[in-house]
C-alpha cells in the first residue's frame, strides 16, 4: 500500500477578482507572486518540510538512489565547438559535480582541461559552458551559470597562457557574439541585470584590453521590452536580426561588411514570418517559412539599387525541416518522416549529394558545425541507448563516433513498439509503447506517459535516465506523438497552435483512455509527467480528467495561462499559446489554463510539483499557486506537494549529487504510487 501522509499546511486564500473581457476571474493565491516576500518564503518552508516528510520516508529509497546513481555517475560528454584543428566541449568524469571545459588538438589528440567550475566559485552549483571560439582557436567565450539561472556571466579564456581575460560581460542574457577575424577585438548584443536602461537593446564593438565604458555603439533598432536584438557574424559579414513582440511578431534584418564603418542596411522589414539566416563565406543563406509552412531554404542575392532576389536552395517538401547548418560547402538539412529521422546533404547550389537516413528505433540529430570547418557533429539515441556523438566529414561521408555515453543497462531484455489509436474529433494517432519484453507481450501493467505537443517539437526515439529506470521495473512507456509537434508536417504543430491548443489535450487524454480501454493499464495504475510546455499538457490532462490518473509530476510548467505572459520574456510566446489581451485568445486560454480549471471537492491524482526560484523560463509562480490550490481543492487523500530549490531553474545544470537527489525523490513518488518493485534484477529475456 502506498505511504499514509498527513494534510498538506494550510495556505491562505486571498481572493483577487479581475474583469477580463466582461468575464469576473478569481486568482485565491495571487500574493504567492511575491517571490521575495516573508509571507512568500515562509510558506515555501512550510511546503518543503511537508515533502521531505513524504519523500525521506518512502521505502527502499536507498536502493533507488543507487540505481540512480549507477544511471548518472558516468563519463559525459557534449556541446562540441571547433576552430581550426581544436575542439572545445564540456566532459564530465564519473562521480564529477559539474562538466568541465576542455580542448583537444586535433581529432585524436589528449583531452585538455581548460576550465573547472569548481576553481571559479568553490561551490557544486556554478557551471560552464562553452559559446564560441575566435576563428584561429586562440580565445574562447564561456559562459559562468549559478544554480539554474537563465541568465550567465561571460568570460574570455586565452588558450595559450590559460587565463581568463579581464574582458568580462556581466551577469545577464547574451543575445549575440562574434569575435573579429584578428581576435584583437569583438562584437556583442548583452542585455546586462540591473542596467541603468530600462531596456537595452543595442550592439557594441569592445577592443580586448580596454573599458567597457569605451565601447562604439554600432546598432540600435530602438528600446523596449517587446524588441529583442540578435547578432550573428563572420569574416565579411555582420548581421543585425530583430524581432518585434507586439499583436503580431515581426521580424527586420539588417546587415554591413564586418570591417568598415558604414550604416547598418536593412534588407528585410517588418517580415511576418521565420527568417533565420546564416553566412557562408560573402553568401548569406536563410531558413524561412515564407511561402513554405514546412520551411525551405533560401540564398539571398543582392543586386545594386535593388531589393534581395530570394533563390531557392533546397525546396520545402512533404516533411518540415528540424535543423539545419552549413560546412564544408555542403548544406546538410534533417527531416522527419513518420518514424524516421533523415539527412540529406546538398552542394551550397542545392544539389543532393548524400543521404543519411536512421532506423524507427533510434533517432539521429545535427548537433554542431559552421561553415568556416569541414566536419559536423551527428548525436544518435534510442530509448534504450544513451546518446553516442559522431564526427561526419560532408564530403566524403566518412564518420566515426566522438564520445558514447555507456551506462550499466542491458538493452536486450526491452523493445518497443509503435501504434495508432483514435483521438476525440476521429484523427488517428501513433504512440510509441516501449518496456521490458514480457511487459510488451501481455498483460495489465503500471504505465507512465508523456508528450510535448507544442512549437512544432516531434517526439522521436531518445533516452532518459527517468524512464529507463521504471521500465526495468516492468512499467510500460507510452508516447503518443500529439498534434502541436511536426511529426506530419506544419499542419501536425498547426492542428494545435494558439486557440486550438485543447486539440493536443484530447489526444493526450485520447492515448490514456486507449491504454486503459486495450486493457493494458488501468487508471489506478497509470501515471503521466511533463516538463515546461510538456507540463502543461499534464496539468490540462489531469485537470480536465482526474479520474484517468493514479500519479502525476509536473517539473518546471506553465500553468496560469491567463497570466503567463507578464513575467520574465514569457510574452514571446505568445505567437504559440496567445494572450489573455486578446479576446478569442483569452476565452481558449481560461477553458484549458490548469490553474483556474482546479475545482473544489475533486479527487485528484497524486501530484508532485518540481520548480525553484532560479526560473526565469516558467517562474516558480506557477508551481506555488498551482500546489496551494490543487492542496485545497483535493479530496482524495493523496499526496499533492511542491518539490521546491533555489538554486533549480530550467536550464539542465544542477551538478550530480542534486541530481541524483532530484531523480530519487521522483522515482520514490512514482515507485510509491504505482507499487513498484524496488529490484530491477532479473528481468526476463
Amino acid at each position: 500500500m502506498p505511504q499514509l501522509i498527513s494534510a498538506p499546511p494550510f495556505s491562505t486564500s486571498a481572493p483577487v477578482t479581475e474583469i477580463l473581457h466582461g468575464v469576473p476571474v478569481t486568482d485565491p493565491f495571487r500574493w504567492l507572486e511575491d517571490q521575495n516576500s516573508p509571507r512568500t518564503r515562509e510558506w515555501i518552508g512550510e511546503q518543503s518540510r511537508y515533502a521531505r516528510a513524504y519523500l525521506d520516508n518512502i521505502p527502499g529509497r536507498e536502493t533507488i538512489r543507487k540505481r540512480i546513481r549507477e544511471f548518472l555517475a558516468v563519463e559525459t560528454c557534449d556541446m562540441i565547438l571547433q576552430a581550426g584543428d581544436r575542439y572545445f566541449f564540456r566532459k564530465r568524469l564519473p562521480d564529477q559535480e559539474q562538466p568541465c571545459i576542455y580542448m583537444r588538438e586535433g581529432p585524436e589528440g589528449q583531452d585538455q582541461l581548460l576550465v573547472d567550475p569548481f576553481e571559479i566559485r568553490q561551490g557544486i552549483h556554478t557551471s560552464v559552458k562553452p559559446l564560441c571560439a575566435s576563428q584561429n582557436g586562440h580565445l574562447l567565450l564561456y559562459e559562468t551559470k549559478e544554480g539554474g539561472e537563465r541568465t550567465g556571466t561571460f568570460q574570455i579564456l586565452d588558450i595559450k597562457k590559460r587565463r581568463t581575460l579581464p574582458d568580462v560581460l556581466p551577469r545577464g542574457y547574451l543575445r549575440g557574439f562574434a569575435f573579429s577575424p584578428d581576435g584583437e577585438s569583438f562584437l556583442y548584443v548583452h542585455e546586462p541585470l540591473g542596467s541603468h536602461r530600462s531596456h537595452p537593446r543595442a550592439a557594441y564593438r569592445h577592443t580586448l584590453g580596454t573599458d567597457f565604458r569605451d565601447d562604439k555603439e554600432i546598432f540600435c533598432p530602438g528600446e523596449g521590452p517587446r524588441i529583442r536584438l540578435g547578432l550573428l557574424a563572420n569574416s565579411e559579414w555582420v548581421g543585425f536580426l530583430v524581432r518585434r513582440f507586439e499583436e503580431k511578431t515581426s521580424v527586420d534584418f539588417y546587415l554591413k561588411p564586418f570591417d568598415g564603418n558604414q550604416a547598418p542596411e536593412c534588407v528585410l522589414a517588418g517580415a511576418e514570418y521565420r527568417f533565420g539566416p546564416l553566412f557562408a563565406g560573402r553568401r548569406l543563406f536563410a531558413i524561412t517559412d515564407r511561402d513554405a509552412p514546412n520551411l525551405r531554404i533560401v540564398e539571398l542575392r543582392f543586386r545594386e539599387n535593388a531589393k534581395p532576389e530570394w533563390v531557392n536552395v533546397v525546396p520545402e517538401s512533404s516533411a518540415r525541416i528540424q535543423r539545419w547548418l552549413v560546412a564544408s560547402n555542403r548544406i546538410l538539412v534533417s527531416y522527419l518522416r513518420r518514424e524516421t529521422t533523415k539527412i540529406l546533404i546538398f552542394d551550397l547550389e542545392g544539389n543532393r549529394t548524400k543521404e543519411l537516413t536512421s532506423s524507427d528505433e533510434k533517432t539521429i540529430r545535427l548537433s554542431g558545425g559552421s561553415p568556416e570547418n569541414k566536419v559536423v557533429f551527428l548525436e544518435t539515441e534510442s530509448f534504450t541507448r544513451p546518446i553516442a556523438i559522431s564526427r561526419l566529414c560532408p564530403g566524403t561521408g566518412e564518420m566515426n563516433v566522438w564520445a558514447q555515453r555507456t551506462i550499466p543497462f542491458d538493452e536486450t531484455h526491452f523493445t518497443h513498439a509503435r501504434l495508432w489509436f483514435q483521438s476525440k474529433d476521429g484523427t488517428r494517432i501513433p504512440m510509441y509503447l516501449v518496456g521490458r519484453r514480457d511487459v510488451m507481450a501481455h498483460g495489465c501493467h503500471p504505465a507512465i506517459m508523456t508528450s510535448y505537443g507544442g512549437y512544432g517539437v516531434p517526439m522521436t526515439p531518445q533516452f532518459s535516465v527517468f524512464v529507463t529506470y521504471l521500465i526495468e521495473r516492468g512499467c510500460l512507456f507510452a508516447l503518443p506523438n500529439v498534434r502541436g509537434g511536426s511529426e506530419f508536417g506544419a499542419a501536425w504543430h498547426e492542428a494545435a497552435r494558439r486557440r486550438k491548443r485543447q486539440t493536443a489535450y484530447d489526444d493526450f487524454v485520447s492515448a490514456a483512455e486507449w491504454l486503459i480501454g486495450t486493457g493494458r493499464t488501468t487508471a489506478g495504475k497509470l501515471a503521466i509527467f511533463g516538463g515546461s510546455n510538456s507540463g502543461l499538457l499534464a496539468a490540462a490532462a489531469m485537470t480536465q480528467r482526474p479520474d484517468l490518473f493514479r500519479a502525476v509530476l509536473l517539473m518546471v510548467p506553465m500553468l496560469d495561462m491567463l497570466r503567463y505572459h507578464l513575467f520574465d520574456g514569457a510574452r514571446i510566446w505568445q505567437d504559440e499559446f496567445g494572450t489573455a489581451d486578446d479576446p478569442e485568445d483569452f476565452s481558449a486560454l481560461l477553458q484549458y489554463s490548469p490553474y483556474h480549471q482546479v475545482r473544489p471537492g475533486v479527487e485528484y491524482p497524486a501530484t508532485m510539483i518540481v520548480s525553484g526560484d532560479a526560473d526565469q523560463n516558467c517562474n516558480p509562480l506557477h508551481a506555488r499557486k498551482m500546489t496551494a490550490r490543487l492542496q485545497s481543492a483535493n479530496v482524495s487523500g493523496r499526496p499533492i506537494f511542491l518539490d521546491y530549490s533555489e538554486f533549480r531553474g530550467h536550464s539542465p545544470v544542477l551538478p550530480l549529487t542534486d541530481r541524483i537527489e532530484a531523480l530519487t525523490d521522483r522515482m520514490a513518488f512514482l515507485a510509491d504510487l504505482l507499487q513498484l518493485p524496488n529490484s530491477h534484477e532479473g528481468a526476463p529475456a
